[in-house]
């Protein structure tokens, strides 16, 4: 069973794209999705090379947690590098997804409210930074929009002596609107 085959509708949207310099958007692409945390790392974008990909790469973590809690962990571990999560960090994560589980689903491209947060194909990851992304040396301040809200949410990644972009901070499992479906004033 794929990630998100339990979710009802399908849409096709297109992604947006663009920018250069200090206000740049970067649409990072997964062609096909993992299900285990072994084939999570072997995605090209499990490099950690760049901070878009490890902002996109969070979002796909967090997507299992409802389908399967430790697997999503140790890929927020890996994320995280030198730095595993807490049991604070462990506890903070179950208390965001004890009421929605759709949160980490609106950040890709084409999933919205009305559509039960259900993302478009192919799976896309649209990290777009500003021109105070770079402010603190060696570590990357860079925002991805959810369809549920408003105005995009934060993900702080830090460079490690390695060269790889690992997690730091993010802001992304907090709440967005409910899907259509379970929304009674929709």
């Amino acid at each position: 069973m794929g990630l998100f085959d339990n979710i009802r509708n399908q849409v096709n949207n297109s992604a947006p794209t663009t920018g250069t310099g200090s206000n740049r958007s970067v649409n990072v692409v997964f062609s096909s999705l993992p299900e285990t945390v072994e084939q999570f790392r072997e995605l090209p974008q499990a490099a950690l090379s760049t901070p878009f990909d490890t902002a996109a790469l969070t979002v796909l973590a967090f997507c299992f947690y409802p389908r399967n809690k430790e697997a999503c962990l140790a890929m927020v571990d890996y994320l995280r590098g030198p730095r595993p999560l807490s049991n604070y960090d462990k506890s903070f994560i179950a208390d965001r997804f004890r009421d929605s589980d759709y949160v980490p689903r609106s950040y890709f491209n084409g999933a919205t409210p009305q559509n039960d947060y259900m993302p478009s194909q192919p799976y896309t990851v649209t990290v777009s930074e500003n021109p105070y992304s770079y402010q603190n040396e060696g570590y990357a301040k860079l925002f991805i929009r959810s369809g549920g809200a408003d105005s995009p949410r934060e993900v702080l990644l830090r460079k490690a002596k390695d060269g790889k972009w690992y997690l730091w901070e993010q802001y992304i499992l907090v709440g967005i609107r409910q899907p259509e479906s379970s929304n009674p004033w929709a």
